[in-house]
């Protein structure tokens, strides 16, 4: 069974759904982009059903959480500052922090600046990346050109109301588009062009997604949009600046790494040199596991691996 409540964190009014026993420890889910809760609709099901107290809330601009208006409200610290603010809600000392797209990143920071709160942390699909030496957007245009879709996501408006036009045709093409199976798309926008003529019209939806599962996502993208969730790509400079003073640290808690071999975020590199690169900055990195004919959306994809990989990792963590 799964609960919905809400909690006050941070001067922000937070959505969070539960399930699982008050008591158990404590695994928390954060989803990315675009997604909300129910990104972790399996997770809250199985880990819940395994005695654990599973806390899946809406990241802020997302779903039935609040959404701060200013662009600098969504740096990584406020995020980290989110994510501990939801352990304290629930009166979690500590937690295993899994984050999946934007919020991998969210989890790792959380393992970084606060390893006091971390019994553990899982990555999925986005690994840590160490600060790089130029700004973000620099060398994202770099590597590959000035319409690559991070950056046309950078202009205030632009990509909100395309998204927003056709909220079910947006996740529409956006899940399936980057789902395992087909090649992962370049998402470079061209001149006069959007983000979603990057990705084609599927003649049909994935196995892993239902008419349902629409349902869901557009009803939980009625009140915000798109917005809050583009807000977040909108820091990346910002959060560059913002974590200059541990550039270089390490992450310290256990962690567990996983991805689709069809992943857009992860194609075309070699995972044994990802995972040798992750080693070097997240020291107790215990498992690295590949998912074959897995794209990006891991843990919908792939409930059932991901779900026992959490379940062993977990299981294996010091109380």
């Amino acid at each position: 069974m799964i609960s919905h409540r809400t909690a006050d964190v941070n001067g922000l009014t937070l959505h969070l759904a539960e399930s699982g026993p008050a008591d158990g420890p404590v695994v928390l889910l954060l989803h990315g982009f675009p997604e909300c809760w129910y990104s972790w609709r399996h997770q809250l099901a199985a880990l819940g059903g395994a005695g654990f107290h599973v806390v899946a809330p809406d990241q802020r601009g997302y779903g039935r959480s609040d959404a701060p208006a200013a662009v600098d409200d969504y740096t990584i610290l406020h995020l980290v500052g989110d994510a501990v603010g939801v352990l304290d809600a629930v009166g979690a000392q500590r937690a295993v922090v899994v984050g999946h797209d934007w919020g991998a990143p969210v989890a790792w920071h959380t393992a970084l600046l606060r390893p006091d709160r971390v019994r553990g942390v899982v990555g999925l699909s986005v690994p840590f990346l160490p600060r790089s030496a130029v700004r973000p957007t620099a060398g994202l245009e770099k590597r590959f050109g000035p319409g690559y879709y991070q950056l046309y996501f950078q202009t205030p408006g632009v990509a909100d109301a395309e998204l927003a036009a056709d909220p079910r045709a947006t996740h529409r093409r956006l899940l399936s588009a980057t789902s395992g199976g087909d090649r992962p798309p370049a998402l470079a926008v061209e001149d006069g062009g959007g983000f979603l003529d990057t990705l084609p019209e599927p003649e049909r939806l994935p196995d892993w997604l239902t008419e349902a599962d629409l349902d869901a996502y557009e009803a939980e993208y009625a009140r915000h949009g798109f917005t809050g969730g583009l807000t977040w790509y909108r820091n990346l400079d910002r959060n560059w600046a913002l974590t200059a003073a541990w550039s270089g640290a390490a992450i310290t808690p256990p962690a567990l790494y996983m991805a689709g071999d069809q992943d857009v975020v992860v194609a075309g590199v070699s995972f044994d040199g990802l995972v040798s690169t992750l080693r070097r900055s997240v020291t107790d990195l215990r498992t690295a596991v590949s998912l074959p004919g897995c794209g990006h959306w891991t843990q919908q994809e792939r409930p059932a691996e991901v779900n026992q990989a959490i379940l062993d990792f977990a299981g294996r963590l010091d109380a």
